[in-house]
């Protein structure tokens, strides 16, 4: 194993036969596989069913069951439409002769037409001097388990850096925003499908836990469950991973055992690439 795991060998899927594809997992060190390599490996499988002059502009995918992180992952692809300038396909994520995820990706013909953004980045503390979240466990590995510190080269594939990185390890109560750098931390080939699928796979970090800050619950409480049903993403234009990106999320209201999030993804030059949305089980058991 090397010292940086690599993002393009998660995303090389295997051909088994025609819209058929088998995917390797990593084991993160969290309660079951990682949603976000789920989401990646489902767009890869999606972009190789079609047109090459077509790219994805939007997803949206239901978690159904917990994925077993010891185990290969099989991506079944459904041809769902192809249209002059727009492309649909639905995928199945299966472990165990069991459905655990559905995803239906919207492909699209790249096309100059009316563009405007009326989003602004936020002012965020530098990239730069920002304590990388590999750092942080590194410094502070009482917060995390066994499992999490045991796979630290798989967490230094993508270099995250959560601004006040002890927020949501604390039981103070907060206004639901939350900001992380992101980026490849070695250079990777400069292929469109790749760079969306790293930026859908590092998407899921971080997010639902954003619905916590309010109510002064502690990511690593034993009397918390956590858990995404749902997970939305749209590409607004190309990514390049490569470079520094702000995820900026904040979480608008939570009830009744869930709690919504959504997201804006900025690049280093303030435009915004893409916006996310998610879902997810926030139980608390311990009577709050």
């Amino acid at each position: 194993m090397t010292q940086i795991a690599s993002l393009e060998e998660l995303m090389a899927l295997e051909t088994l036969d025609a819209s058929l594809y088998r995917g390797i997992s990593w084991d993160l060190g969290f309660r079951a596989l990682f949603g976000g390599q789920v989401l990646g490996q489902s767009l890869e499988a999606a972009t190789r069913t079609v047109p090459d002059d077509r790219v994805c502009h939007s997803y949206h995918s239901y978690f159904l069951l917990p994925g077993d992180a010891s185990k290969p992952v099989i991506y079944e692809v459904e041809n769902v439409r192809d249209g002059g300038s727009f492309s649909t396909r639905r995928v199945k994520a299966i472990q165990n002769g069991k459905n655990i995820f559905y995803m239906t990706a919207s492909f699209q013909v790249q096309e100059d037409n009316l563009t405007h953004q009326f989003a602004e980045m936020p002012d965020a503390p530098d990239c730069e001097s920002t304590l990388s979240d590999v750092e942080f466990y590194e410094q502070n590995g009482h917060l995390i388990g066994k499992g999490m510190r045991n796979a630290m080269h798989y967490h230094k594939a993508i270099d995250l850096r959560t601004v006040e990185a002890m927020k949501p390890y604390s039981t103070e109560i907060t206004v639901p925003q939350k900001q992380v750098w992101l980026r490849a931390p070695v250079t990777l080939p400069n292929t469109d499908s790749l760079h969306r699928a790293v930026l859908a796979y590092a998407s899921d970090f971080h997010f639902l836990g954003t619905a916590l800050q309010p109510h002064g619950v502690a990511i690593n409480d034993p009397k918390l469950r956590i858990a995404t049903i749902d997970h939305s993403i749209w590409f607004h234009q190309e990514v390049n991973i490569n470079e520094w990106h702000l995820y900026v999320m904040e979480s608008p209201k939570s009830g009744n055992a869930r709690g919504l999030v959504n997201g804006k993804i900025f690049n280093q030059h303030g435009v915004l690439v893409a916006s996310t949305a998610q879902e997810g089980l926030v139980r608390y058991t311990g009577g709050k």
